[in-house]
């Protein structure tokens, strides 16, 4: 596979892609030349400069990929490349630390006024007693998002002996608490705090969240930290509020734009600025370099993400659980598809068992890749499957029991077409996929290969004679399996063949007598 890396990337993370693929490093290509260049491309490798936009992804006719080597991703178009099919990964904990530090690093800056002091020793002086600082115990902490960073700085502040408080509303009472912090509504945390320091993503309910009027609810002695995202703060109104003396200081390491930021920033007295340096170190450069170049050989060798942006997360415990039903769900998908997948309008999935002790989310959207592949000549996948499925009309749902009336998991595909219904389900026994039901009859067989499967009347002969017409057709068996509702009946064959089974020979074997209909399916080996 071909992969495009446009910045710098450690070390580690190129060893990882060139070991096993075709990698080319051009850095910072301008809009046009990434437009005309990523329809050569399997993976896209970026960091913060490079901007993937929707008209970029229209051209990356290959693109399966983009990794992103660090946190955000604001400079990639995500529901562009999400509808494409295209999978965007990140590296959410590689940066964690470094971020963390940082922002502890520009508190006791702050409180001991450690960059003045150093800039008038180079100049010669001596100057002790205009440096009186604070310390940080026993002083309040308010951090504005609870996320892996916010959490990173509770832990090292709770060590500096200080008070936590905490704005996020996507964090429990109980999970704060257990952290060692006190939840508060914003307000409340903006008018106790003696530093705010934030750590929220950059989202339509967050941008400009610290203007004017959050500013002058904070305490004249405190000070205020920004690791996070530049737009979280309205820049005018900070520069006027330290102009002004409302707060004591503050310490910004991100900015509105960047790198050319506001020059009146560099004028405003009691600010300490550095030039986004929260995830400049060795350790998290090399980790957010290895975790997405990890990530990207993955998804090109037919993996699955451990941190893709665009689909579920799932923690590597859970996706070993589900990597079997993920295929499982796959081959259901394809077999339905290829067996009765006419004027679909409704889609019921019953899950049941112990694979209900997990996020089914992924399962579902394998099940509809599978299917909608068969579909048609779009690029469905696991990003987009449950997209493209909404935009066909189909109604998907989901049900969860506890128990499992055959297995101890099983999943139920229970599909309702313009004029009838179908049922499907599967489990996975000695870690492989099994389908044990196609309608109304139960059978056992791994879905796997070519096969020929055969509705016919309950009757004796029915199986000879379909034996004898493959085998005079050069066709061998490698297994059969059968199913039936009643004695004399509706009944169901399946065969495992070789070769597969042209539309041809299919119309032969409804000729046969007893038999009803015929399906030549072929699935992955």
């Amino acid at each position: 596979m071909k992969v495009l890396v446009t910045e710098p990337l450690a070390q580690d993370g190129l060893d990882l892609l060139c070991a096993s693929h075709d990698v080319t490093v051009d850095l910072r290509p301008s809009g046009a030349d990434l437009k005309q260049m990523i329809g050569n491309y399997d993976a896209l490798v970026v960091r913060s400069s490079t901007q993937v936009t929707a008209e970029v992804l229209e051209c990356a006719e290959k693109l399966r990929i983009i990794g992103r080597a660090g946190t955000g991703v604001d400079n990639i178009d995500v529901p562009a490349a999400t509808r494409r099919g295209i999978l965007v990964v990140n590296a959410p904990t590689s940066n964690t630390i470094a971020v963390a530090e940082h922002a502890m690093g520009l508190m006791l800056s702050l409180s001991r006024h450690i960059a003045q002091a150093d800039q008038t020793m180079h100049c010669g002086l001596w100057d002790k007693k205009a440096f009186m600082g604070h310390e940080l115990r026993h002083k309040t902490l308010g951090l504005v998002g609870l996320g892996r960073v916010g959490r990173a700085v509770a832990a090292r502040a709770n060590a500096f002996d200080m008070h936590v408080m905490a704005f996020d509303p996507f964090i429990s009472i109980e999970s704060a608490k257990r952290m060692n912090v006190e939840m508060a509504k914003l307000d409340d945390l903006l008018t106790q705090a003696d530093y705010i320091s934030l750590h929220a993503p950059s989202t339509s309910r967050t941008r400009g969240m610290i203007g004017a009027r959050e500013l002058a609810m904070i305490k004249p002695t405190a000070y205020l930290i920004n690791c996070a995202r530049g737009d979280l703060i309205v820049e005018e109104d900070l520069i006027e509020a330290l102009n002004e003396g409302q707060i004591a200081g503050a310490g910004l390491d991100v900015f509105t734009a960047e790198p050319a930021i506001d020059p009146r920033l560099c004028a405003c007295p009691n600010l300490l600025l550095t030039p986004h340096l929260g995830a400049s170190t060795e350790e998290a450069q090399s980790g957010a370099a290895a975790q997405v170049a990890r990530q990207v050989v993955d998804v090109l060798d037919g993996g699955v993400p451990r941190y893709p942006v665009n689909v579920t997360a799932l923690p590597p415990e859970e996706l070993q659980v589900l990597t079997p039903f993920l295929d499982l769900g796959r081959r259901m998908g394809r077999f339905y598809a290829q067996f009765a997948g006419n004027h679909l309008r409704e889609i019921e999935l019953s899950y049941a068992g112990r694979v209900t002790d997990h996020d089914t989310t992924l399962i579902t959207a394998s099940i509809l890749t599978g299917l909608l592949a068969e579909a048609g000549h779009e690029s469905v996948n696991l990003i987009n499957a449950s997209v493209i499925a909404k935009e066909r009309g189909l109604m998907v749902s989901e049900m969860r029991t506890a128990e499992a009336e055959s297995s101890s998991s099983l999943i139920t595909l229970h599909t309702h077409t313009s004029t009838t219904e179908h049922y499907l389900a599967g489990t996975i026994i000695r870690n492989q996929p099994h389908m044990v039901r196609i309608d109304n009859c139960w059978v056992d067989f791994v879905p796997r290969g070519a096969l020929l499967v055969e509705e016919n009347d309950d009757i004796p002969g029915v199986v000879g004679r379909v034996g004898i017409f493959l085998g005079d057709k050069n066709v061998n068996i490698s297994f059969v399996e059968l199913g039936r509702q009643t004695k004399g009946g509706q009944a169901i064959m399946i065969l495992g063949v070789d070769e597969p089974i042209s539309k041809t020979m299919v119309k032969e074997v409804e000729r046969i007598r007893g038999v009803n209909r015929a399906h030549a399916i072929q699935l992955d080996e």
